[in-house]
């Protein structure tokens, strides 16, 4: 069974989805060893069963919205359940994008370990949570792995959100670490392997378009954005007055992922016409076209 990359993502997010599997097989000299699936929120009816229902987050209860911008992340455990218990498989958001071969990943020592991945930074990392984002998974070691279960253990309040995707759930003796490059979080450079843009705010294919995302707080008396945050929602729904995208605050980054959408442009990964639905979607750029324009080639 060849290994396989599961990209797991929604309707916003798809476009990423899709300049994502085309970076992994064009920097790759290894792409016929490995599979590149997608895994879609739309395609799971007990995602879609749950819109508005309240699930634990953090210790509070808040609605679940299928239209949200991150609505994917549980499907980060449904790989090992695809893979039918067996074989190697490395499960990525949408907004990583290979700036090296992947296959070194794929193919590295587990030393046993049943999930490999990266320590979370800033404020969560000192608090124990792991980086779901990006995992190498032996997926015959994660038979305990049931995503439509375990999700609705979420509605039922036994299930922790934030526990589920920092691994707090999972034996820590079975997870090892591999290197920050292979999810890099909003850095980039000469050693770069997987770039992340994991800072939602400044995705740079989302520049100047409305946020269409939850902040994740939580209930904390200090700082008082918390507070701001719950008054907003309360008093004018989820996403009004919560602002735009910023730019992205390295402009190699912008280059590079409109370098790797131009090139699918030119390989009819995608069309001009699914560039106009997105940007009509407010799900990319409203000047993708013009920064296509005047973005250089990659380096092959």
């Amino acid at each position: 069974m060849k290994p396989c990359i599961f990209i797991h993502t929604n309707h916003r997010q798809m476009l990423g989805a899709l300049v994502s599997r085309y970076s992994l097989i064009r920097n790759s000299a290894h792409s016929d060893l490995f599979d590149v699936r997608f895994i879609e929120t739309r395609h799971q009816a007990f995602m879609q069963a749950r819109e508005g229902d309240l699930y634990l987050r953090d210790g509070d209860k808040r609605p679940w919205l299928n239209d949200d911008l991150q609505s994917f992340t549980p499907l980060r455990f449904m790989p090992p359940q695809l893979m039918g218990y067996q074989g190697r498989a490395l499960v990525i958001d949408p907004d990583v994008f290979a700036a090296g071969d992947v296959w070194e990943l794929l193919s590295h020592d587990m030393n046993d370990y049943a999930i490999m991945c990266r320590p979370k930074s800033g404020s969560k990392g000192k608090r124990g949570c792991l980086a779901s984002s990006v995992m190498l998974l032996e997926c015959d070691r994660l038979t305990h792995w049931k995503c439509e279960e375990q999700f609705d253990e979420m509605f039922s309040f036994r299930r922790d959100y934030m526990d589920w995707v920092c691994l707090k759930l999972e034996d820590r003796d079975a997870v090892g670490f591999f290197g920050t490059e292979w999810n890099d979080f909003d850095h980039l450079d000469e050693n770069t392997r997987l770039l992340h843009n994991t800072k939602r705010k400044t995705q740079p294919w989302k520049t100047g378009l409305p946020v269409d995302y939850r902040p994740a707080d939580t209930f904390r008396l200090f700082p008082p954005r918390h507070w701001i945050r719950r008054a907003r929602r309360a008093l004018f729904g989820e996403y009004r007055f919560a602002g735009t995208y910023k730019a992205h605050p390295d402009p190699k980054q912008e280059q590079f992922f409109f370098g790797l959408l131009k090139e699918c442009l030119d390989q009819k990964v995608v069309s001009v016409e699914m560039l106009q639905e997105e940007m009509r979607n407010n799900h990319i750029r409203h000047d993708a076209l013009e920064i296509l324009d005047r973005t250089p080639p990659l380096a092959a």
